[in-house]
């Protein structure tokens, strides 16, 4: 993106703006001034009332707050552009649980050794069936062009054959790691790495324990219970439909010990082989001599439809309105246990309150005859707390494609003060003890890592409403960069911003209430994003994408 960015459009006396801070800034965006601390109140108060019961995905309340927001977009002129010209972008999610016959073979293991649940069991990405093989190590089982890496550098060494595969990534521990330092990287999600080695014609998938990282570990990376509860989650294990259905193998988890058997019995050593697959670059395939296996894995899968709710802002200038920016905000929460309603006032109600805002604001300027020369998607996704699934599904299917998408702009928690206490725990991971008070006038912007004209956008569009924009948390051990819905864009190479208040003692609690929010900084925050989604859309130049 470039400076000298320019509105295109003169803004008539009848559309009044908000008023500018002292100094010079950008011309405030049209219709700016409907956005108001009252109204943002009133949906809030709405969308995290006691009776949505926290908006889990699945529930009634979850599908109330969707039924809501579609009949607001369509009351302020949106075009509904999800499925069948609706407002609704419908996907599938899956639930998987475990079948009844499951069995590993491994030739010159004891079956003894070979027990259901210690040394083994399907993982919950795996298909059900039969297959079998020679078996071939291959490392962390990663292929990522953009950093130069391939697992899968023997054209045909995986044809017919069982792949071994170890979990996590190459640098777990290594902050200058180029797969995101110490935080895994989307790489290492077992998921790509099934598909990986599908693709290149194996079998079946073991996937073991990465002893040399994690010393000790001689089970299972995670106990058998806790893929594979006796009793079913709350909330349910939701994984996304259009990742796990491309599985056709069967793929199982496997202990340390069970690894280190089948290398000794191959005339290999686990640790010498997992150190080799440390090396830039990726490894060469590793037969192991003599060790074969057949695995039968039964996993039962349920499709649970789905849906995002998606309105469209059309562009005025012909030469620009194929090109889109996103505005989106997440409508789901945690639901409620017993008498405990989890509300998410500020997670996420406040995000789709300043949604229904920035709506209501281009829909003013619409009726002055001003329109952006770009189009802009306003997009509530369902199921963030579930894993970004509706945003990952969006990136999956998208309904626009994402090389003609300029930029989005998430918001997520938008309507506190950050608030770290001295000593706060896991919650708080690698987030500094601070006040709410010293974050009154505050509000995170990550993703700038990944574009620094979105950045310079983004302070710049600040100049019309004077907050503390503090960029400090892309590359943070609290991993906020990867926990909304922003990072699936960020994953595809579309620049991306999550705009963010900060976390605090409420977070996931029944504490975070509508009663608790400040609605006053809030709508100063909404009048910022819809003044960035204006000049981006305004604006001749798209912002660049960096890759880290």
């Amino acid at each position: 993106m470039r400076t000298g960015w320019t509105l295109g459009v003169a803004v008539p006396a009848a559309v009044a703006v908000v008023v500018a801070v002292a100094g010079q800034g950008p011309d405030p965006a049209p219709g700016g001034d409907t956005i108001r601390a009252a109204d943002l109140q009133a949906d809030v108060g709405f969308l995290a009332g006691d009776h949505m019961q926290g908006r889990l995905t699945g529930t009634p309340g979850n599908r109330q707050a969707a039924e809501f927001i579609a009949s607001r977009f369509d009351r302020l002129g949106l075009s509904g552009v999800g499925t069948n010209g609706s407002y609704f972008q419908s996907f599938d999610l899956m639930t998987t649980s475990l079948g009844d016959d499951n069995r590993l073979e491994v030739t010159g293991v004891p079956t003894t050794d070979v027990v259901f649940g210690s040394a083994y069991y399907p993982d919950q990405t795996s298909a059900s069936g039969t297959a079998g093989g020679e078996v071939v190590f291959v490392g962390f089982g990663i292929s990522a062009a953009a950093l130069d890496h391939d697992d899968y550098q023997s054209s045909s060494a995986l044809d017919g054959k069982v792949a071994l595969i170890l979990n996590h990534e190459p640098g777990e521990f290594d902050a200058d790691s180029p797969f995101d330092g110490e935080i895994a990287s989307e790489h290492s999600r077992p998921v790509r790495k099934v598909l990986a080695a599908q693709e290149a014609g194996a079998t079946a998938v073991l996937i073991a324990p990465d002893l040399h990282n994690h010393a000790g570990r001689r089970g299972t990376t995670r106990p058998l219970r806790s893929v594979w509860p006796d009793r079913p989650r709350r909330p349910s294990g939701y994984q996304v439909a259009g990742w796990t259905k491309r599985v056709r193998i069967p793929v199982a988890q496997i202990s340390g010990d069970l690894a280190e058997q089948i290398m000794d019995n191959a005339g290999l050593k686990i640790r010498e082989l997992a150190t080799r697959a440390e090396r830039p670059g990726g490894i060469e395939a590793v037969p192991l001599p003599g060790q074969r296996v057949e695995l039968t894995t039964s996993v039962r899968r349920r499709l649970q439809p789905n849906r995002n709710v998606v309105g469209l802002i059309e562009g005025a200038d012909p030469d620009l309105r194929d090109e889109w920016v996103l505005v989106t905000a997440h409508y789901d929460h945690e639901g409620a246990d017993g008498l405990r309603v989890f509300n998410g006032a500020d997670d996420n109600a406040s995000g789709v309150a300043g949604l229904i805002e920035i709506a209501e604001a281009y829909h003013e300027a619409g009726l002055a005859g001003i329109r952006p020369r770009r189009s802009i998607l306003l997009a509530a996704w369902n199921s963030e707390e579930q894993g970004l699934l509706g945003a990952w599904s969006y990136t999956d299917d998208p309904v626009h494609p994402l090389e003609r998408t300029v930029a989005v702009l998430n918001m997520d928690m938008i309507g506190r003060n950050e608030e770290v206490p001295a000593g706060a725990g896991a919650r708080f991971k690698g987030l500094t003890a601070q006040t709410a008070e010293s974050n009154r006038n505050a509000v995170n912007i990550l993703g700038y890592s990944h574009s620094s004209d979105l950045k310079r956008a983004a302070e710049r569009a600040n100049r019309v409403t004077g907050l503390r924009l503090r960029f400090r948390y892309d590359d943070n051990a609290s991993n906020l960069l990867r926990r909304s819905d922003h990072w699936p864009f960020l994953y595809r190479g579309v620049p991306a911003l999550f705009i963010h208040t900060g976390l605090h003692p409420d977070y996931h609690t029944e504490r975070d209430r509508p009663d608790t929010v400040n609605y006053e900084k809030m709508a100063r925050v909404v009048q910022m994003v819809h003044q960035l989604s204006w000049n981006l859309a305004q604006s001749p130049d798209r912002p660049m994408y960096l890759s880290r």
